[in-house]
């Protein structure tokens, strides 16, 4: 099962199972039992993140960012330019990586915005890896 929540949400060993960070930058004093893995590359980009962060709640605003963040997740990257067989590297096989781990057992995606937060980059990960 795939789910969502707040880095700063409280630990449920059980029903958290891998709890994966998924934001570009970890967070000052974040101690590292908050997480298992962190996945930055999971994270919108910084210059992403800094053109949106003002305005996030504002509706055109999340539309855009949305918009973005997607195309950036599914990207191919320069790497791929010089690949002639075989493409979509990174974070695509990522988000197939981790919905295959959550059809095993629990994956809880994280970021540093609060729980009841809407408009979250990881609300749109979770779609985008239970869509690939």
């Amino acid at each position: 099962m795939l789910k969502t929540k707040s880095v700063h949400s409280p630990i449920a060993p059980r029903s958290d199972g891998l709890r994966v960070l998924a934001t570009r930058l970890r967070g000052r004093g974040m101690k590292s039992d908050r997480y298992d893995v962190w996945m930055a590359n999971l994270g919108p980009s910084e210059r992403l993140l800094r053109s949106a962060l003002p305005g996030m709640s504002d509706e055109k605003v999340w539309r855009e960012f949305a918009r973005r963040y997607k195309a950036e997740m599914l990207s191919s990257g320069d790497i791929d330019a010089s690949n002639v067989t075989i493409k979509n590297h990174g974070q695509k096989f990522t988000l197939r990586l981790l919905k295959r781990l959550a059809e095993k057992a629990n994956v809880t995606v994280m970021c540093h915005c609060a729980e009841d937060e809407q408009h979250c980059h990881r609300h749109l990960l979770k779609a985008l890896i239970l869509r690939s």
